[in-house]
């Protein structure tokens, strides 16, 4: 009997783990998630995490409101959640290209069923090294750590999860007021006076603070790239009269911030993203080296062949299974495409996905950084080539379709590793998750794909409202490649300074403050806001508190604006076809 006379519940046998209720709470919580970072990665250029905000709202609907109490069947929904979400950095990094590059004429049915087959093969070609790289080397994953402190700390993540709602309706409210308004930038620097190339202009946006907030001094370096750019190099070149001539342009162009982002700030960037991305992969060779005796010592040990994992049978059958798939993709996609040069693609895409996918997982359990989008840099560029046969527009297509499957595959092999951890530290069933993962595979390019159309129509990918970085950097390496008309100087000299960066040893500096030069200056100053505010709680509220209260507050931030965001650009579009 219970201490109130009531009778005691005694549970036998084990927790709820792969469930239905945690099956369709990850989907619905993977598609909002899904929707708001994707929506964040095209005007910021880059991917968080969605596994932590997952964790915190599936505390808040599993335990908050349906007063189920199994973590493991938590870290199943989160596992689903994330796995949802993990196409959107795949897709927000390639598909913009198309539009940018005017080729959006490609097949929605065709490039969905290449991500999911990209998927697929991520997650089948990884499962085998869950054994070696963290039941044996014991990686750190910090990703995973992070997310199995919040699923070990229920009564927390409730309080987090109501933080995190609160945020919602804060930023939700106020980008709603911003956008009935029209006030969505801040002229500050006019009020002040600031010389007008300074560019004090200052983006209302909750959501680029929350992304702040959330990076932390690891996005100080993005700040910096900016700084540079309006308040550094701008004065110097005003005052050594080094600016473009009144004979050329009218004063008003010579001063405007606009004419030295687009045509000196911006190709800068772009190189310094492809440079800094590229010298990633330097970087990570000897990740490489260890990743491929990471395979080694899983075969010698017979790691592949654990009961933990899915039956190694069932992985050969998904992975044959989505190569054919790729392969007739391949040949879909554009006409005269011819079997040779579609089974080139396709195997050399599967092999790619292959070895990217574990340099990638080795990459991120060490340092918490993967070189991504230098990974889908050099897979478009092969397939680019391969594809150079076909005509300029044919081959934009069919290897940005083969290397969106590539990205995605590689988000999906990275982010079930770091789903892996948590769960080997929480004590779930690596098979249950292993499975959860293959089940929300097929959803998140349906999501993501429909969100990139629905944006593009209502803002266009490219434009100052939705800058695509990335997708913007893979469109000028193709244009370059095919033999366009780019800034092949500024893209050498940005690439170089990219690749300087990145070498220092600091991850992503290169991209990070490439970002900086390439993004309007408006959202750098709104994301200082941010970063900096992070800095000054951290040190004196404590990292504990920025934890456990700021990083929720800071997601809801972002879900708030991005939804609302979202549901507008639905909005503008219906309401043009009703008039």
């Amino acid at each position: 009997m219970s201490k109130d006379g009531g009778e005691r519940i005694i549970r036998t046998g084990p927790y709820p783990e792969l469930t239905l209720t945690a099956l369709f709470v990850g989907y619905g919580l993977g598609i909002i998630i899904a929707i708001s970072i994707g929506y964040a990665s095209l005007i910021l250029g880059f991917s968080i995490e969605g596994s932590e905000v997952a964790a915190i709202l599936g505390f808040g609907i599993l335990r908050g409101i349906m007063g189920r109490s199994s973590i493991v069947e938590n870290n199943i929904n989160q596992t689903i959640a994330s796995a949802v979400n993990g196409a959107s950095a795949g897709l927000m990094f390639t598909v913009p290209a198309l539009f940018i590059l005017n080729q959006a004429d490609f097949s929605v049915v065709l490039m969905v069923l290449s991500c999911i087959a990209g998927g697929i093969l991520g997650i089948a070609f990884i499962i085998p090294l869950r054994k070696q790289m963290i039941d044996f080397e014991r990686l750190t994953y910090p990703g995973g750590v992070a997310v199995a402190t919040i699923l070990k700390s229920p009564g927390a993540g409730v309080h987090k999860a109501m933080l995190l709602v609160a945020g919602i309706a804060v930023s939700g409210t106020v980008h709603l007021i911003s956008q009935f308004t029209g006030f969505e930038y801040w002229n500050l620097g006019k009020l002040i006076g600031l010389p007008e190339y300074m560019n004090g202009i200052w983006y209302v946006s909750l959501m680029t603070i929350g992304v702040g907030f959330i990076s932390g001094k690891g996005g100080f370096s993005f700040v910096i790239g900016g700084f540079v750019c309006y308040w550094i190099l701008a004065p110097i070149l005003a005052a050594a009269n080094l600016m473009p001539s009144p004979e050329v342009l009218t004063a008003a162009e010579v001063t405007n911030p606009e004419y030295l982002r687009l045509n000196l700030f911006r190709p800068i960037g772009i190189g310094m993203l492809i440079g800094g991305a590229l010298m990633g992969i330097v970087l990570a060779l000897p990740l490489i080296i260890s990743a491929v005796k990471s395979m080694q010592s899983a075969s010698k040990t017979g790691a592949a062949l654990s009961k933990d994992e899915m039956p190694i049978r069932l992985l050969y059958i998904g992975i044959v299974g989505a190569t054919i798939l790729l392969f007739v993709v391949s040949m879909l996609s554009v006409e005269k495409m011819g079997m040779l040069r579609g089974a080139v693609m396709a195997l050399l895409g599967t092999a790619w996905i292959w070895v990217a996918g574990v340099i990638l997982s080795e990459c991120i359990g060490r340092t918490n950084w993967s070189p991504l989008s230098g990974m889908t840099l050099i897979a478009v560029t092969i397939l680019i080539v391969i594809s150079s046969g076909l005509g300029k527009s044919s081959a934009i297509i069919s290897s940005v379709m083969v290397g969106a499957a590539a990205c995605v595959a590689m988000s999906q092999a990275t982010d079930l590793m770091l789903d892996l951890k948590t769960g080997y530290l929480v004590g779930a069933s690596p098979r249950k998750q292993q499975i959860g993962q293959f089940l929300a595979t097929w959803l998140g390019p349906i999501v993501v794909l429909a969100l990139i159309f629905v944006l593009n129509k209502a803002y266009v990918l490219g434009s100052d409202r939705l800058p695509a970085p990335q997708g913007r950097a893979l469109a000028s390496m193709i244009e370059g490649i095919l033999g366009g008309d780019v800034p092949v100087n500024k893209y050498i000299a940005g690439a170089g300074l990219g690749a300087l960066l990145s070498a220092s040893g600091i991850g992503g500096l290169g991209i990070l403050v490439g970002l900086g030069f390439y993004l309007p200056f408006n959202v750098v100053l709104t994301y200082s806001i941010g970063t900096v505010s992070r800095l000054l709680v951290d040190w004196k509220k404590g990292a504990r508190f920025s934890e456990e209260v700021g990083i929720p507050v800071a997601a809801g931030l972002i879900v708030g604006e991005a939804l609302v965001g979202v549901g507008f650009a639905v909005y503008k579009i219906i309401a043009g076809m009703l008039v």
